[in-house]
């Protein structure tokens, strides 16, 4: 059923979190009839996809689509809010898509402190004691499940009410997006498989797996839409583009230090994965100049399964080496330039004010 209609011209970004959760839940239900017309199995891998996108996230990347939009004075044109909503709403289906088939690549248990979605249809092909091999069966439905969620996402786009203009105008930013972040997946894949220890490479993974479709093409799209101005543009991509890399150093902080209550991960999930992060880099190249055996040891431990004694090594080695200082100081740096690039654009006080608060509290340290 749909919710009742509000006033979205009144929504603030404090606002959009929620009203992105009755956006999507609208959008889902809808779509629920007609998958469950092809066949049951289909409306129940849907219903997964629900549970999935509805039962977690902190709808970020549709709130930075939306201070796009408002940060270009959207509101004073003439597209209906509503429909910018359905469409930065979209975004998290791409984001739907990517978090389940970055789990299959990782064989990751858990996401967001809950079974991964192939965890889940593996469990359900064991219990119900089906023909063949239930590991496979699970990847194979979360591969599918997660096509799903990328096909619906340029269904919620498309369909959103936008005008044709303003859908031409998101084409850019839209179609950027959709490549770099499985270019960014692809570069962390061969990464972890070359074991490389080569920062700038690392960074690539960190601007165009995270931080384009988290923070800079959403605001791209958001200010596409309302057909900003170039320089306004520009200066919401920096910031973006910044803040969205020091988001990703801080998530590589916690996938090794971070407490499990709050990542809904496993301590250490990140070493034992052999996730080939700028964190790692830093550590590897300072510990090779004063430390080779602490060196030959963190080479030797990450990727493997680890016992706790040997992650609480592994850890020490990098707090050690100077690496997580130096992320830190990344960090900060990063934040730092990107509200300076806010500064510089005749922004309204009050989404600057939001986009600065947001970029602090999304990078700031975690228990």
């Amino acid at each position: 059923m749909a919710h009742d209609v509000y006033d979205a011209r009144s929504l603030t970004l404090r606002d959009i979190p929620a009203a992105t959760h009755r956006v999507l839940e609208d959008y889902l239900d809808s779509r629920l009839p007609e998958v469950a017309s092809i066949g049951e199995p289909v409306a129940r891998a849907a219903a997964h996809l629900r549970s999935f996108i509805l039962n977690g996230g902190k709808r970020i990347r549709p709130l930075y689509g939306w201070a796009g939009f408002l940060g270009s004075a959207g509101l004073e044109g003439d597209e209906d809010p509503r429909a910018v909503l359905r469409a930065v709403s979209a975004l998290e289906f791409i984001q739907a898509c990517a978090l389940i088939h970055d789990d299959i690549i990782d064989a990751s248990d858990t996401r967001r402190g809950a079974s991964t979605v192939h965890r889940s249809m593996e469990h359900q092909h064991r219990a119900e004691r089906w023909l063949g091999a239930s590991d496979h069966f699970g990847r194979s439905v979360a591969i599918l499940i997660g096509d799903l969620a990328l096909t619906w996402a340029e269904d919620m786009l498309n369909d959103s009410g936008l005008s044709d203009a303003a859908l031409a105008r998101a084409r850019a930013p839209w179609r950027a997006m959709r490549t770099e972040v499985i270019g960014g997946q692809l570069l962390d894949v061969t990464l972890e498989a070359t074991a490389s220890e080569d920062i700038a490479l690392a960074e690539s993974v960190n601007r165009f797996k995270t931080a384009a479709y988290t923070v800079e093409r959403p605001l791209h799209l958001g200010a596409a839409i309302a057909g900003a101005a170039p320089d306004l543009t520009q200066a919401f991509r920096r910031y973006g583009r910044d803040v969205g890399m020091a988001f990703q150093l801080r998530d590589d902080v916690l996938g090794v230090f971070g407490d499990p209550a709050v990542t809904g991960k496993p301590a250490g999930d990140d070493l034992r994965e052999g996730k080939r992060t700028v964190l790692l880099a830093l550590a590897l190249a300072a510990t090779d100049e004063n430390n080779p055996g602490a060196a030959s040891a963190l080479r030797a431990g990450v990727g493997t399964d680890l016992t706790p004694s040997r992650l609480e090594e592994l850890t020490s080695i990098i707090s050690k080496s100077g690496a997580l200082a130096a992320v830190e100081e990344r960090i900060g740096a990063l934040v730092d330039s990107g509200l300076a690039h806010l500064d510089a654009a005749a922004i309204a006080p009050d989404v600057r004010a939001a986009l600065a608060d947001l970029a602090v509290r999304s990078t700031a340290r975690k228990k």
